[in-house]
């Protein structure tokens, strides 16, 4: 059985989004001087708003001051935590796996040596490949992965990048923004036949664990007669 998701306690919670606002604030220059704004426009209009309208408008403007201050986080954050991914091997398979939505991520579906690597996403829009690396030698293991898909993927849309920042490229901080805009092409159930059947394209045969079993153990004698042939 599944073990229960743990629940995060407040104070976890509070240790988390003090997290994030070091982060932020030491990756990006502008995170302290925009807080600081949500922090004090809303403030004023609150106070002006008591002054006028009485305490009944403190609750609201702590409310919308806290708000202010959330929206902030979560836009520069997320552009903090793209700047630092920008080169990271593997960066483009950990924002798909971290995005919303039914988005099946294969990281590293083909690889070099040298940190070359091409990730497999299925999602409503079809089948995608992501390709992280040195642009000469990752088209070539595009070019692979696409014969390949194309025997198995039959009519579903195919796209393919190429992670980076020089041109004909799509840098990280682009990625979520670019296959959101994608057209859906696919319903869930296709969705799910396309994942069964690049699963069974894409799995790797592992061999057993343990002991071999006494009926797959070559006869005695076998290999002195293999040799003496």
């Amino acid at each position: 059985m599944a073990k229960p998701q743990e629940k995060v306690s407040f104070g976890q919670r509070l240790k988390q989004i003090g997290m994030v606002f070091k982060f932020t604030a030491k990756q990006d220059r502008w995170f302290a001087p925009l807080t600081a704004a949500a922090v004090l426009i809303p403030l004023a209009l609150t106070v002006v708003a008591v002054l006028n309208w009485g305490w009944l408008w403190l609750p609201l403007g702590i409310l919308f001051t806290l708000l202010a201050v959330l929206i902030v986080l979560n836009l520069r954050s997320n552009r903090a935590m793209m700047n630092a991914a920008e080169g990271q091997p593997g960066a483009a398979a950990s924002i798909m796996e971290s995005m919303r939505g039914d988005w099946r991520v294969t990281p590293a579906v083909s690889s070099t040596t040298q940190m070359d690597m091409v990730h497999l996403v299925i999602g409503r829009p079809g089948v995608i490949l992501l390709a992280e690396g040195n642009p000469q030698r990752v088209r070539g293991l595009l070019g692979q992965e696409k014969r390949r898909l194309a025997k198995v993927i039959g009519s579903a849309p195919l796209y393919d990048y190429v992670i980076g920042t020089d041109e004909g490229e799509l840098p990280v901080r682009k990625l979520r923004m670019t296959l959101m805009r994608l057209p859906r092409n696919l319903s869930g159930k296709d969705v799910n036949a396309l994942d069964k059947r690049l699963k069974a394209l894409t799995a790797r045969p592992q061999l057993p664990k343990g002991a071999i079993p006494k009926n797959m153990r070559p006869a005695k004698g076998q290999f002195r007669q293999t040799r003496g042939r």
